[in-house]
């Protein structure tokens, strides 16, 4: 069974740092692309980072230069480190991907808190 477990979520106040990892099983996971999600209330899901299977990121604009995504195949973990944290990244962060045979599938998610 698919399964990704993240871990790492904190409150913090802005201009800390925090990194999260998604700890993924049941799958082949160097062969898939891997994202990273975040929730806040009252708010859409928006895809905040990706990371290709050759471990190329890509990244929401109003992250970019602030959050770096990264991909440990050895360890089946995708990491989020994301720093200058402000207010509105405050969320739940889920980290995702589409796997064969099961369509997407989530983790249960991760809370970050940013205090101003």
């Amino acid at each position: 069974q698919v399964q990704f477990v993240e871990s790492g979520g904190d409150s913090v106040q802005a201009g800390g740092s925090v990194t999260l990892s998604c700890a993924a099983s049941g799958y082949a996971f160097s062969s898939n692309a891997m994202g990273w999600y975040r929730q806040a209330p009252g708010r859409l899901r928006e895809l905040v980072a990706g990371v290709s299977r050759a471990g190329t990121p890509s990244y929401l604009n109003s992250v970019k230069g602030r959050f770096t995504a990264s991909r440990d195949d050895a360890k089946n973990t995708v990491y989020l480190q994301m720093n200058s944290l402000k207010p509105e990244d405050t969320a739940v962060y889920y980290c995702s991907a589409i796997i064969f045979g099961q369509g997407r599938v989530w983790g249960q998610g991760t809370q970050v808190t940013v205090s101003s």
